[in-house]
């Protein structure tokens, strides 16, 4: 007996024995898929009169009307079009090196008339609708590009308003300094499986927060008795629960019921916060209506593609885009996201709404969307007041990302579903749909990389188009485009190293999507690894096969159709190989990218200027600290009125004189005047005094600027002409280098430094 139940959170089927439930949005997506393969198979087969209809469309494109003809036929002059473009928009930047509205706005404006008449151009007149076969690919590729559009245009929309709240963080503090506002503040840090040393930061990190009221609890769900330990060595709380229900959201509910402070602020266990941590956030919340404040979370370790790929020195990290653009743009329209620590939120706000979100992997997300609902101010501070790791091996990247993917997609199955709840205004409700719309974006890339296949290896014409077509309205579109990328997102990220991040994740993501929409709760919480150190190269082949298969197909698919090609026809041949060649490029990168490098290093290692002195036996030394660490550090040692050079072995005292710090060590490499030493016997109070002189000054943490288009293809150019699989000096260390109170940031080669003796600087 089967029977149907109809509500708006799912459809149950029950069938005897065996009972299977789809959810609404299953049911949607299983129900246009299934419409889109009949509609393909029922033109393909000529039923109901289709193939006649879709001719009959086909004619209608080859004699449209004058004056749509005339709009939307290319012009004589697409070049000129294109360096009048081009130049506006480089003088538009000189004027405004940095986006301000009326900047931002002319750019905005620009590209949304780009891209309808773009649109315009490839619905009337570029669609191949002669017989079924080119017909079914053509829609496919144009509904791709359409999607894709579309959610840009959603983002350009949300451009128009942005939100710095620098100058009210400023004014707040004041009332925090003078003691005006003192609220008492629970600093919760969650922890599974973490390292002790990555945790042991955090907690020194969190006891060096300027204020007070505060009380430190670490919540460890992992029951370990050596985190117990920690914790009564370091003096704060321990909390741990019988059981692990909810993961992280669960172990943060569990904590909050055995806390009573007023505010409370969360920190991942590898987060570590400077000191003016809550000098920057608490006074927000003298504003009653204040529920929730997320800061911007800064990375000491470089990105891991990037260092894959050798260029480290210069780009930024992958989500430091999400951070200095998109939660600009969601806090402009009151909707920023919670991304899970470095985080402050009310604790009256957070009972009111029942605590942690539960029923979704992406807890910290859907707990912001139920304060919104409730009139709370969800808002986001772009400043760097804390540092943690990101994934330090492909694997942990990417399931992280699949786990971000499967977090937000369960927006369609939970009760916090921000397009249907009432509380959120519809600027609120456009910024979530993006922000879900985005990850589908990762199966029109799938798409863009396998439609050429119908063309090399089925004859399929995907798009009617000619090159002046193509170069009238395509072209202006994609340079301006990609001209003003990185201006438009503050220098954080270029859009060519977008699109190799695109095409590494794109098929496992993909895979999660379809999974998600199928059983969305089908996967628990994994925690990210952290502190993992290799001692040789690896390569992930399970994310490698995919790309290979498509990188070699389109190599063979390209050769295949110049064998082929009717010579007499050289437009769709030119825009053909190049979209083939821009494949082909993005494929080999990224592969390149995926051959983890080893890192044999898993301390932070800084690059800090100061003035030191050395002891080893009855010789004293004097010197400048050129890198320094946890466990070691390297001395340049004065050259004037230089003693004997100690031997490799020596015991040294070494005296960090701006901090009134002594280190014991022993010396482990010599050469010419640099000097390694190596740490030991470092007691409490010297490894509190390292740990902040190394991650907990105010300022510290400098932003990064993306290079420009051109640069970075010169840089990716000399990746994959000099892998750094073939480079002598493979074995880095996994962290980057940061100059402290007010110094550049800057990249540092571990081991290369220890074979030289010497730093390296850009």
């Amino acid at each position: 007996m089967t029977y149907f139940k109809f509500n708006r959170k799912r459809i149950k089927l029950n069938f005897a024995s065996r009972k299977v439930k789809l959810r609404t949005a299953t049911v949607v997506v299983l129900a246009l898929t299934g419409f889109f393969c009949a509609f393909a198979i029922a033109w393909l087969l000529d039923l109901f009169c289709l193939a006649h209809f879709f001719k009959e469309i086909h004619y209608g494109q080859t004699n449209l009307p004058l004056w749509l003809n005339a709009l939307i036929s290319p012009g004589q002059s697409p070049w000129l079009i294109i360096i009048s473009l081009l130049i506006g928009v480089k003088i538009l930047k000189i004027v405004s090196p940095y986006p301000n509205f009326w900047s931002r706005f002319v750019v905005v404006t620009t590209l949304l008339t780009l891209a309808v008449r773009y649109l315009l151009w490839r619905s009337f007149t570029t669609l191949n609708l002669a017989n079924s076969l080119d017909g079914i690919f053509s829609i496919s590729l144009f509904i791709m590009e359409v999607f894709v559009i579309f959610n840009y245009i959603i983002q350009l929309f949300l451009m128009l308003r942005e939100k710095n709240r620098s100058k009210e963080a400023t004014r707040y503090s004041i009332a925090v300094n003078s003691g005006e506002f003192y609220p008492s503040v629970d600093i919760l840090i969650p922890t599974y499986n973490e390292p002790d040393f990555i945790l042991r930061r955090t907690i020194i990190g969190c006891q060096s927060i300027e204020y007070k009221n505060k009380k430190i609890y670490v919540l460890d769900d992992g029951k370990r008795s050596e985190i117990k330990e920690l914790t009564r060595e370091l003096g704060c709380g321990y909390i741990t629960r019988p059981n692990n229900k909810h993961a992280k959201a669960g172990n943060l509910n569990n904590g909050i019921a055995r806390t009573n402070g007023e505010i409370i602020v969360c920190f991942d266990a590898d987060f570590v916060p400077t000191k003016n941590f809550l000098e920057r956030t608490l006074g927000f919340f003298i504003n009653a209506k204040m529920g929730l404040i997320q800061t911007h979370q800064y990375f000491y370790n470089t990105d891991l593609i990037s260092r894959n790929l050798g260029i480290e020195e210069h780009l930024t990290h992958e989500v430091e885009m999400f951070s200095r653009h998109y939660q600009l743009l969601r806090d402009g329209a009151e909707s920023s996201l919670c991304y899970g620590s470095s985080f402050l939120v009310r604790r009256s706000a957070l009972e009111e709404i029942g605590g942690f979100v539960t029923e979704t992997l992406s807890e910290d997300y859907f707990t912001g969307i139920r304060l919104s609902d409730r009139s709370y101010d969800v808002i986001y501070l772009d400043e760097n007041l804390s540092a943690g790791l990101v994934a330090e091996d492909l694997a942990g990247h990417i399931a992280q990302r699949q786990r971000w993917t499967r977090g937000t997609l369960q927006a369609f199955f939970v009760d916090a579903n921000p397009l249907t709840l009432p509380g959120l205004s519809l600027r609120q409700k456009i910024a979530h749909f993006e922000g879900i719309l985005q990850w589908f974006t990762s199966l029109c890339r799938v798409g863009f990389l396998l439609i050429p296949f119908a063309y090399y290896f089925l004859d399929v014409i995907p798009i009617k188009m000619t090159l002046s077509g193509w170069l009238y309205f395509f072209l202006p579109y994609y340079l301006v485009q990609l001209s003003t990328f990185s201006w438009l997102n503050h220098r954080s990220r270029s859009a060519l190293i977008s699109d190799i991040y695109a095409v590494i994740q794109c098929f496992p993501v993909s895979l999660t999507i379809i999974q998600t929409m199928l059983d969305p709760f089908s996967q628990g919480f994994k925690v990210t690894p952290k502190g993992i150190t290799s001692d040789k190269f690896s390569l992930n082949w399970m994310l490698a096969f995919p790309l290979i298969v498509v990188l070699l197909g389109t190599i063979v698919g390209v050769g295949w159709s110049l064998f082929q090609f009717d010579w007499q026809s050289t437009d769709w041949l030119l825009i053909g190989v190049a979209w083939s060649a821009y494949n082909i490029l993005t494929l080999t990168i990224a592969l390149l990218s995926l051959i983890d490098i080893p890192q044999t290093d898993s301390s932070a290692w800084f690059e800090l200027h100061r003035e030191v002195t050395l002891c080893a036996g009855k010789h004293t030394y004097f010197g400048t600290i050129q890198t320094i660490s946890e466990t070691g550090a390297t001395v340049k040692l004065s050259a004037t009125n230089l003693p004997k050079i100690p031997q490799n072995g020596t015991a040294i005292i070494l005296e960090i004189i701006p901090e009134n710090l002594k280190l014991h060590g022993i010396s482990t490499h010599i050469d010419n005047c640099t000097l390694q030493i190596a740490f030991k016997e470092v007691t409490l109070e010297q490894q509190r005094c390292l740990i902040e002189m190394l991650f907990c000054h105010p300022g510290q943490w400098i932003r990064q600027e993306t290079p420009g288009e051109f640069r970075l293809f010169g840089l990716l150019l000399k990746s994959l002409l000099q892998p750094r699989i073939l480079t002598k000096n493979t074995k880095v260390s996994a962290m980057r280098v940061v100059q402290s109170s007010g110094f550049r940031a800057k990249n540092y080669d571990l081991k290369a430094s220890r074979d030289r003796a010497l730093p390296i600087t850009r």
